[in-house]
């Protein structure tokens, strides 16, 4: 599998990406709301775009499906109730379902609501597995719940599916915003050693050229997937006067959430 990751350059920071089967050149596309640079990318390398996969349905992941759809006839893939929300879905899928890219390549689709509530990731069928998680989990962040979602749904998608992945799954998100998710897991954690060791890398960096984290790098700096933390506990208890000594895991997530909504 060809992992072809692209950096849009727009403001919204979005990064596209193109799966490919190295024997057969075909390609799935990956919210590619940057057009031109997705058809420019697989015509330069050779590869044919035939399946195109929208994580949720926010204008920034779909913007881009009719002009792919017209310069390569690509079919497109969404959550199975996202139909009424994107317009033209070829294939709707559900958790478990598989995309098949040409010869070699399976993805499995994972329904994880939160940010929206018609949300897929995608996880592949590889030695070493790959996750593309939109806008649900973000490199040492979470995905907001501001249009259509809900963070109790978030928090359960985070629980009981992405933190029960191999630790050594490569996270794919949808956007590049880990310098800013670093600073909000120091404010609520000062004394993360791995958050501060691997800020100064991610300032000011190159997104194009960003590392790829894994989910055990995740669980280092990733303060939704740190709700046990005594530091974070005690600095949210500092905001929150009210909460529990022993908090439950998913109201810890919720007013993180609700924390990282105005910080």
């Amino acid at each position: 599998m060809i992992v072809e990751r692209i950096w849009t350059g727009n403001a919204y920071r979005n990064y596209n990406y193109l799966i490919v089967c190295p024997e057969s050149g075909e390609a799935l596309a990956i919210d590619p709301l940057d057009h031109s640079k997705c058809l420019a990318t697989a015509k330069a390398k050779g590869w044919q775009i035939t399946q195109i996969l929208n994580t949720h349905e926010h204008h920034d992941h779909t913007g881009g499906n009719a002009a792919v759809v017209a310069a390569t006839g690509a079919k497109l893939i969404a959550h199975y109730q996202s139909g009424a929300r994107i317009a033209g879905v070829d294939r709707g899928v559900k958790a478990g379902d598989v995309i098949k890219v040409g010869k070699t390549v399976e993805l499995e689709c994972l329904d994880t609501p939160g940010h929206t509530m018609c949300h897929i990731c995608l996880r592949s069928h590889t030695e070493t597995p790959a996750l593309f998680s939109g806008d649900t989990l973000f490199n040492a962040g979470a995905g907001n719940c501001h249009n259509g979602g809900n963070a109790e749904d978030l928090y359960t998608s985070f629980a009981e599916q992405l933190a029960k992945l191999p630790a050594d799954t490569q996270v794919y998100p949808g956007h590049d915003y880990i310098e800013n998710n670093l600073r909000f897991t120091l404010a609520r954690e000062p004394d993360n050693a791995a958050a501060k060791a691997l800020l100064p890398d991610v300032t000011g960096h190159d997104p194009a050229a960003a590392r790829v984290t894994t989910l055990q790098d995740e669980k280092q700096i990733n303060t939704f997937l740190r709700l046990g933390s005594p530091s974070v506990i005690a600095a949210l208890r500092e905001a929150f006067p009210d909460l529990p000594e022993k908090p439950d895991p998913k109201v810890v997530f919720v007013k993180l959430r609700e924390l990282r909504n105005s910080w």
